[in-house]
């Protein structure tokens, strides 16, 4: 059957994706959708030697295993580490912990509190280095999970700065290259991307989500709270190991 021309434009026969692994539980939701929507996917990891920087890489690559997804990149950008101004990979700075999730009904005057967790500008260097192997690839789309509704209170994380970045995108490509930026879990909390991995049958035993540990998970810091606190609410058994 011969395929026209608007079909080809509209990616009706062939939609094809980068998606920003990192090896957590909101990207791996967000691989799945991804998985979904489109007839390719290729994989994406970003490393730049925080603090479990291995055991999210392994994360990665058992996630892309587990999908039998052969074409992956992984990128190292250690310079952030030089830069430093996040307690995720400046060792002098401790990772916060509590017992208790304290800010679980933030407001939008409380999501102007950055927490010591936040790396500079995070999102805009993966969405510029996906946006780089998107164009090469001829990708449609770039998916990345964020999270605004239950975040941390990241600004890379907000609708607006993804619509600015995607403008920029696009600016700042060849002419015939329209790459859209997919944030299919950004206003769901943790509960609601829970469910949703499980209606899509997320391997979440092989995620991780702890920003100071590598072998069990803390179960302190705001990431592994934010992960307990959903799998609680949705009535689901966390099935990774904390301590």
């Amino acid at each position: 059957m011969a395929v026209t021309r608007s079909e080809l434009e509209d990616g009706w026969f062939m939609n094809e994706a980068v998606v920003l692994l990192s090896g957590g539980m909101d990207s791996s939701v967000t691989t799945a959708i991804a998985i979904n929507e489109n007839n390719k996917v290729n994989l994406i990891h970003i490393t730049y030697r925080h603090r479990t920087a291995e055991r999210e890489l392994k994360a990665f690559n058992d996630i892309a295993d587990y999908y039998n997804i052969k074409n992956r990149l992984v990128v190292d950008i250690d310079y952030l580490v030089k830069i430093g101004g996040s307690a995720l990979i400046d060792r002098n700075i401790d990772i916060p912990i509590s017992q208790k999730l304290t800010w679980s009904n933030r407001s939008e005057v409380d999501r102007m509190v950055v927490p010591l967790t936040y790396v500079p500008f995070r999102n805009g260097n993966f969405i510029s280095i996906a946006t780089s192997w998107a164009e090469v690839l001829g990708a449609g789309s770039i998916y990345i999970g964020v999270v605004y509704e239950d975040s941390s209170g990241y600004p890379d994380t907000r609708p607006e700065f993804i619509k600015k970045m995607e403008d920029a995108v696009n600016a700042g490509t060849k002419p015939e290259t329209k790459i859209t930026l997919k944030t299919p879990i950004i206003f769901l909390n943790k509960k609601e991307i829970v469910l949703k991995g499980v209606e899509l049958k997320v391997p979440f035993h092989l995620t991780w989500s702890c920003y100071k540990n590598t072998d069990k998970a803390c179960g302190k810091c705001d990431s592994c709270l934010l992960r307990i606190k959903g799998f609680e609410n949705a009535g689901i058994k966390d099935p990774i190991v904390y301590l």
